[in-house]
């Protein structure tokens, strides 16, 4: 029996995470959910019916785990606690300061349904979160540099466009080169959020909207902008759809540790991400998360989980003597 997924918000990532169930032949695709007019969202997958949002809870027993594909800044933080009522969910919650409070209302729900919920899953936070983890966990005496990009960020882009005036918009975090060189060069240094990044914003503007109000409230945005060199372009939504219509991303998680007696040796560890697209990735990464969570689920498990909670066996297909096998 396959493991049947909804899908909650069908943009870039819910339409990443309709390919990627058709890649893994332990799911399928039980229904896509939609705040648009349902008959006016066409999906890739035959048979399968598009609904509108009011529709959720009738699909209480018919899936086995929601995929929610909305933005941080405003959706996940009301959605997750109010789906995993009536599923098991995964999220790609990203807006690092508010994890804790965004797990407690999350874990609080899912408890009282019974249900798992994932939050946080994706990359950054996700498999970045993992690796600085194991990096921490091995040397002990060290220091963690986290570098995104270049690329654009799908939550910040998001954040953008629900400012008033702003028809559309695109985001790249920058990565500053000095920086990235220092810490790959074992200099340890001492590095605030700005000196790590930068971050360039496109931004097409509504007719007659006021542009100086747009570029401040986006660079004194906090969470987002606020402790960044940020540059504002506003563009034409010809040049935004010529040049900004990709999605692409990437970045490095480096620790750099000491051991020995004296701490005389030094080591490096580096996991690195080049994306052709970000929301297609995160995508796959959502979808190994709700086998996860579902096989969680089957256990027994409830409440809400992080990606440090979930052991890997969990996300493949594969059972624990062919992991052990060909992975091991």
């Amino acid at each position: 029996m396959k493991i049947r997924i909804g899908i909650l918000g069908y943009g870039n990532l819910g339409r990443g995470i309709e390919c990627a169930v058709k890649q893994n032949d332990d799911l399928e695709l039980a229904a896509v959910f939609t705040r648009r007019k349902p008959d006016t969202v066409k999906i890739l997958t035959e048979g399968v019916g598009v609904y509108s949002v009011s529709n959720v809870p009738e699909f209480k027993d018919k899936i086995d785990v929601m995929i929610l594909c909305g933005g941080s800044a405003t959706d996940l933080p009301e959605q997750t606690p109010e789906y995993v009522k009536y599923f098991n969910v995964i999220d790609s919650f990203d807006t690092h300061a508010n994890i804790p409070k965004h797990f407690n209302a999350v874990d609080a729900a899912a408890k009282a349904s019974g249900n798992v919920g994932i939050i946080s899953v994706g990359w950054d936070p996700g498999m970045f979160s993992l690796n600085r983890l194991y990096a921490n966990a091995i040397l002990t005496d060290g220091e963690d540099y986290t570098f995104w990009g270049k690329g654009v960020s799908q939550g910040h882009s998001d954040a953008i466009r629900r400012i008033e005036g702003v028809k559309d918009a695109r985001q790249y975090t920058v990565p500053v080169p000095s920086a990235l060189d220092a810490v790959r060069n074992g200099e340890n240094p001492a590095l605030t959020t700005r000196d790590k990044h930068t971050r360039e914003c496109y931004v097409v503007a509504e007719e007659g909207a006021d542009l100086d109000i747009i570029e401040n409230e986006i660079k004194t945005m906090p969470n987002y902008f606020a402790d960044y060199d940020t540059t504002v372009h506003f563009i034409s939504e010809e040049e935004l759809q010529k040049n900004h219509s990709g999605i692409p991303h990437g970045g490095f998680v480096i620790r750099c540790g000491k051991t020995g007696k004296n701490g005389e040796n030094k080591h490096i560890i580096e996991y690195s991400l080049k994306l052709d697209s970000n929301p297609e990735f995160t995508s796959s990464v959502l979808v190994a998360y709700a086998r996860a969570a579902y096989r969680m689920s089957q256990e027994g498990q409830s409440g809400c989980k992080t990606v440090f909670d979930v052991a890997p066996a969990y996300l493949c297909r594969e059972s624990g003597e062919e992991l052990r096998r060909h992975l091991l």
